[in-house]
C-alpha cells in the first residue's frame, strides 16, 4: 500500500517559482498512473512565472485564494475550487493574500521538464 505523506516529501521550488513537493509521479515511483500529483504553495504578494505545458493541468485550492491567469482571461480563486487548464494555455497565478495560496496540481500525463516552458522570469 502506498500512502505518501506530505510531511515526508521533498520541498523544493518548481521551475515557475512555487514551493512544490511531489506526492504522486510515476517517474518518480513504483506506481501506474498516467498523471503526476503535486502539492504547491504561492506565498503571500508572489506570483508564479507565465509558463505553458503541453499538457493539462488541474489545480484544486485548498487554502487561501489568489487570481488565475490562463492565456487572456483572469479570474478570482478561491479554496474549494478546481481550475481546468488546457495544454500549450499560458497559464501563472497570483496570490494577493495575507495568507499562502496552497492547491493541489494535477498533471496528465504526469509533469516533465520537457514539457513545460517558462515564458517569463
Amino acid at each position: 500500500m502506498l500512502i505518501p505523506d506530505l510531511k515526508n516529501c521533498e520541498e523544493f521550488i518548481a521551475a515557475d517559482g512555487a514551493i512544490l513537493r511531489e506526492l504522486l509521479h510515476p517517474d518518480k515511483m513504483d506506481i501506474a498512473l498516467r498523471y503526476s500529483l503535486a502539492h504547491a504553495i504561492v506565498r503571500p504578494g508572489n506570483t508564479s512565472f507565465p509558463h505553458r505545458l503541453t499538457t493539462s493541468e488541474v489545480y484544486y485550492i485548498i487554502g487561501g485564494e489568489g487570481v488565475m491567469h490562463i492565456n487572456n482571461e483572469t479570474e478570482k480563486v478561491h479554496a474549494g475550487q478546481a481550475i481546468y487548464i488546457p495544454p500549450h494555455a499560458i497559464q501563472f497565478i497570483h496570490n494577493p493574500g495575507r495568507g499562502d495560496l496552497v492547491f493541489i496540481c494535477i498533471v496528465d500525463p504526469a509533469w516533465r521538464a520537457e514539457n513545460e516552458e517558462i515564458i517569463g522570469r
